[in-house]
């Protein structure tokens, strides 16, 4: 990836491999299809979606693209999450095992709910 700081999303997934960018674009369209008002912008440098607060992040890296549904999205789905790498509010998809967009799906529908039933803060 280039060093300098991607403006968008597209910019970001454009900087990867033809390989990476086909994944990088399928699980951006799972996290919209799951998440359909939520809105695009690039924070940490990572493609983030925000609907209530932030969503999920994700980000591509060497051998995984990583997913940040913060810890409660991760709590949630331990058991569905446990044959990945985690940390704490983390989960590593290795790119060379199928991407599990169907988990993907509920992770993002469970955090736009989460984001949507907690109190405002504004």
């Amino acid at each position: 990836m280039d060093t300098k700081k991607p403006k968008n999303i597209d910019e970001y997934i454009g900087s990867f491999d033809n390989d990476v960018q086909e994944i990088l674009e399928k699980v951006r369209d799972t996290i919209q299809k799951a998440a359909p008002e939520a809105k695009e912008k690039i924070s940490y440098s990572m493609p983030a979606f925000e609907q209530n607060g932030i969503v999920v992040y994700f980000a591509a890296f060497k051998n995984h693209i990583g997913l940040y549904a913060l810890p409660s999205g991760h709590e949630a789905f331990k058991e569905e999450l446990s044959k990945y790498k985690t940390g704490k509010g983390s989960v590593q998809f290795p790119l060379d095992k199928p991407m599990p967009f169907d988990l993907i799906t509920k992770i993002v529908k469970f955090r736009v709910k989460e984001n949507r039933e907690k109190p405002k803060k504004k």
